[in-house]
């Protein structure tokens, strides 16, 4: 059985394919550094789990993990990210992930998610769940519970400040299909502007204030 790593970072995923071949002999390690990579690599070889980075170049962490879900429903994606704001995880999980991990975690905590994602089971990295379950909704998640899946990931794109052309070629839709997205989610989260974008993003926890 192949696990595929999916991360544009090639020491750290080099180091963790490392971690993985010592902690699991049995295990082929497939790698791949975009999203676009990793559906080139699935279609030649379907793993039995993809762990699968956030922030990708190309089409994102996300989108990538929403096609691959729609190729192949009972394939599992671990996500292991940098990102531990509960939003994103939340996004995550709501794309079909099975897991989440921070790229804070110990070795042994990555090798013991990868063995119960790999055997069925969901794994949250402890904190994170705790504060999943723990954190009432905020008010903000509340405004995008209309939202589809595409236009919770160009919400939160555009809040990030990524241009509307560079996310037309991350998702590979037109500068106008994105322009009316745009114009769609100010309608219905009732904003004017990219600046109360950004403020309800971080209302929802889906971004993180800069200290």
């Amino acid at each position: 059985m192949a696990i595929l790593l999916v991360d544009d970072h090639p020491l750290l995923r080099i180091g963790l394919a490392a971690t993985l071949a010592d902690g699991m002999p049995e295990m082929q390690v497939l790698q791949a550094d975009s999203g676009e990579a990793a559906l080139a690599q699935v279609q030649a070889q379907v793993p039995g789990l993809v762990i699968m980075d956030f922030d990708l170049p190309g089409i994102s962490g996300l989108e990538t993990t929403k096609r691959l879900r729609q190729r192949l429903p009972q394939l599992r994606v671990l996500f292991f990210s940098e990102h531990t704001e509960l939003g994103v995880v939340r996004q995550a999980l709501e794309a079909g992930a099975c897991g989440f991990l921070s790229k804070q975690v110990a070795p042994q905590v990555l090798l013991e998610a990868v063995q119960r994602t790999m055997a069925g089971h969901a794994y949250i990295e402890q904190a994170l769940a705790t504060a999943l379950a723990c954190q009432p909704r905020q008010h903000g998640q509340d405004r995008l519970q209309g939202l589809t899946q595409r236009e919770t990931e160009i919400f939160l794109m555009l809040a990030k400040g990524t241009a509307v052309r560079t996310i037309a070629e991350q998702l590979c839709i037109s500068s106008k299909t994105v322009s009316n997205h745009l114009t769609l989610l100010k309608s219905k989260l009732q904003v004017s502007c990219q600046a109360e974008l950004v403020h309800l993003a971080i209302e929802a926890g889906l971004l993180r204030v800069a200290a």
